[in-house]
């Protein structure tokens, strides 16, 4: 497979892009489907550390999320299968978002600016409520946002297991751990990051056919 550019949003980054897609959705009052005694998908910790393995049509990536509700901000770290390189995809919720590389005699940055800024804790609320079924090895509840992300939760720890994109790119969630915390050093674009120019939110090009075309929106 073909290395990532650098000045190509990353899958991972279908995060940032449900954002769009999840703004313009209800927040309240389920679909005509859902009834009272219907679950509710468990708001997301306001600090987590988790790591996910990305899986579209056989291409892997393997991401370290950094999310940090309280300081509006959301970092993955990611790796393509066999790839001795990083990206990383630095979001704020102001809605910048740096996609840069550390490692190299070259290394690059591009700034992006979205309409929006990161995920919200209670982005599921409105989900249309799908059932339970067995995701990767664990009984789920499972939903659905804004027809773009199908979403399960382990109906026991209610801890998310899996999240499937309507491009078919997977989420499968390896390790989840609340109220992980990066240090505030690690969340410091380089500097180089500060000479390059923003690029509008809908001329951001999403590397595999996963967002449509536009950013919307961490994510």
């Amino acid at each position: 497979m073909p290395s990532p550019s650098p000045f190509s949003i990353s899958p991972p980054s279908l995060l940032l892009l449900l954002l769009l897609a999840v703004a313009g959705a209800p927040t309240t009052g389920a679909t005509s489907r859902t009834v009272e005694s219907d679950p509710t998908p468990t708001p997301w910790p306001h600090q987590f550390h988790s790591v996910l393995v990305m899986n579209y049509t056989g291409s892997l990536q393997l991401i370290d999320l950094w999310y940090d509700w309280p300081n509006g901000r959301n970092f993955n770290i990611i790796r393509d299968q066999l790839s001795a390189s990083l990206l990383y995809d630095l979001e704020w919720n102001n809605g910048t978002s740096f996609f840069y590389t550390l490692d190299g005699e070259s290394p690059s940055c591009r700034s992006v600016q979205l309409e929006v800024g990161i995920l919200r804790p209670g982005w599921l609320e409105g989900a249309s409520y799908l059932g339970r079924r067995r995701v990767d090895g664990f009984l789920c509840d499972g939903w659905e946002k804004a027809d773009f992300i199908r979403y399960y939760e382990d109906v026991e720890t209610k801890r998310p297991v899996h999240w499937r994109f309507y491009t078919g790119r997977e989420a499968h969630v390896m390790t989840f751990e609340v109220g992980a915390a990066l240090e505030d050093a690690k969340w410091q674009a380089p500097a180089y990051c500060f000479d390059q120019k923003e690029v509008e939110g809908d001329e951001v090009e999403v590397r595999g056919g996963g967002g449509g075309g536009s950013a919307s929106a961490s994510l």
